[in-house]
Order: structure tokens, then C-alpha cells, then sequence
């Protein structure tokens, strides 16, 4: 993986991560705690978790998956 975005898209991609994957560690403590009921707080706060994650794995890595499949970003 080459590296494809600069240090301002980096930082954007690690703060967009945080920003996302906080929602989601909410939803899933809600749900062990009891706070919420069924499924949906379990998919939706990994689901969450894991979109997080993967965009601040871009950001420390400096690679970006949609420009890597050759689409413009504004970052």
C-alpha cells in the first residue's frame, strides 16, 4: 500500500474514525448494560466500531481505500 493522501487528510481520516466509532462503543455499552434492548444495538454499534476503526487504520497508515480505487477526494 502506497502512501495517497497528505497530512491534512490524514488527520481528517483519524478524527472522522474517532467521531464514528464513538456512537458505536455508546450502543454496544448500552446494550451490555442493559440500557437498550434487541439486535439492533449490537449490529449497528460494530458495525459502527469497525467503520471507525478501519478509517483511523487509514489515517496512520496514509492510505485512503477510495482514492486507491481511483476516486477524487477533497482530502
Amino acid at each position: 500500500m502506497k502512501c495517497n493522501i497528505d497530512q491534512r487528510g490524514r488527520r481528517a481520516r483519524i478524527v472522522a474514525g474517532a467521531l464514528i466509532e464513538a456512537p458505536g462503543l455508546v450502543l454496544v455499552a448500552m446494550r451490555f448494560l442493559g440500557a437498550v434492548d434487541g439486535s439492533w444495538p449490537w449490529i449497528l454499534g460494530v458495525s459502527l466500531i469497525v467503520a471507525g476503526q478501519f478509517m483511523i487504520l487509514e489515517g496512520a497508515l496514509g492510505w485512503c481505500a477510495l482514492r486507491a480505487c481511483g476516486m477524487k477526494t477533497p482530502l
